[in-house]
């Protein structure tokens, strides 16, 4: 909740087939007895930003106006973007 409204994060298409597939091969590793590798930081860091943003939408830094690329303001109708680091191996 921010100021009493829920928050949804969204992924892109893209993302969102990205972040599937991240999550099958953190389910093999973790059936195989491996806890810990860089497929599970990414996964955690990823589930930890969404947490996050849950809590604080404008957590991150705002990307200047003129940054923004052309092609993200017509995929997605922003106008806005704000950046997030996830975590650093």
């Amino acid at each position: 909740m921010f100021q009493g409204k829920e928050v949804k994060v969204k992924l892109s298409e893209e993302a969102d087939e990205v972040y599937l597939e991240l999550n099958k091969i953190v389910g093999k590793e973790r059936l195989k007895g491996i806890n810990s590798s860089l497929h599970q930081t990414l996964l955690r860091s990823i589930d930890r930003v969404s947490d996050l943003l849950k809590q604080n939408p404008f957590a991150g830094d705002q990307v200047p106006k003129r940054l923004i690329p052309d092609e993200y303001v017509r995929r997605f109708d922003v106008n806005n973007i704000w950046r997030i680091e996830l975590a650093d191996r």
